[in-house]
């Protein structure tokens, strides 16, 4: 597995792969954001819409895992923050593609997250799960605490039912 950092041009020139990352996530059941049904258009409109502007203005971090060259995870670090929060970032869509599942990726994305915002003098970071989904205990793993949880918060992908959330943060040492 090899960890790399897209930047605008690459995100273009990557775009099916991360379109059809997401939309595998997603039509997993995945929460992150969107509901079915959910398109592979609705997938590239994400990534060149949302992610790409906000890496262009140096605000966010995508960060990518291969598997023999192609795109099997991705995960962002967010420091689009106020003033008065420019010790914080938020980790935003965690993504690996069913397929690729249980062979540590999520882990070693999340490392090498943490290392960016280290570098980027971040050492709060914050992030929110579907309660008692499967990501949750991997956040706890790494040892992000628990602050809260908000009943009826997003709309499951499928619909018909509100999930909760559970916000989570974690110190980093040595920041």
């Amino acid at each position: 597995m090899q960890l790399v950092t897209l930047n605008p041009d690459t995100i273009n020139a990557r775009l099916s792969e991360l379109s059809a990352l997401l939309h595998a996530c997603v039509h997993d059941g995945a929460s992150i954001g969107f509901i079915l049904p959910f398109s592979s258009n609705d997938s590239e409109a994400f990534w060149s819409g949302n992610v790409g502007p906000a890496v262009a203005r140096g605000s966010r971090l995508l960060l990518v895992a291969q598997l023999d060259g192609v795109i099997a995870g991705a995960v962002q670090l967010d420091w689009d923050t106020p003033p008065n929060q420019a010790h914080r970032a938020e980790v935003r869509k965690l993504l690996v593609h069913p397929v690729c599942r249980r062979r540590g990726i999520a882990r070693q994305l999340m490392q090498a997250l943490e290392a960016h915002a280290r570098a980027l003098s971040r050492p709060l970071l914050t992030l929110d799960t579907r309660t008692q989904d499967h990501a949750e205990p991997l956040y706890a793993s790494l040892g992000y605490q628990v602050a809260g949880m908000i009943p009826g918060y997003a709309l499951a992908p499928e619909g018909g039912r509100l999930d909760a959330t559970t916000v989570m943060y974690k110190q980093l040492p040595g920041c």
